[in-house]
């Protein structure tokens, strides 16, 4: 089974496009070190919870959205080998690559995966 990253993060919803502009960056980097697939979401329906809840977890601002995103590896393995050079990128350093939000209310994680049930479409050619 493949494994996954996860991670949560709170942005400053005005940086809405410098978000995007850098997760397309950041995918770059990870697809050419391996990953089979990165998505980047942003928050459109995220309650506010009274013990639990993404923004709880960020602690997401009035003034932020909480964006959501995964990264979809061959196994744990292939993840943690791809970790090494990721972070050895030059395009990874904060100095020439700023994160656009903060880092230290980052949440994140690694993931195996246990169930991966997908709707397969078909594309049949016009008539």
């Amino acid at each position: 089974m493949n494994y996954v990253d996860g991670f949560v993060v709170a942005v400053p919803t005005a940086d809405k496009e410098t978000y995007r502009a850098y997760c397309q960056r950041m995918a770059a980097v990870f697809r050419e070190h391996g990953a089979l697939s990165v998505v980047d979401t942003w928050g459109d329906d995220v309650p506010q919870g009274q013990l639990t809840s993404f923004p709880l977890a960020v602690k997401c601002a009035a003034s932020e959205t909480v964006a959501f995103g995964w990264t979809t590896w061959a196994s744990r393995a292939a993840r943690d080998e791809a970790w090494q050079k990721i972070m050895a990128d030059p395009r990874m350093k904060t100095e020439t690559n700023p994160m656009p939000f903060d880092g230290k209310r980052m949440v994140y994680g690694g993931f195996e995966v246990i169930s991966n049930s997908r709707r397969r479409v078909r594309h049949h050619p016009a008539p």
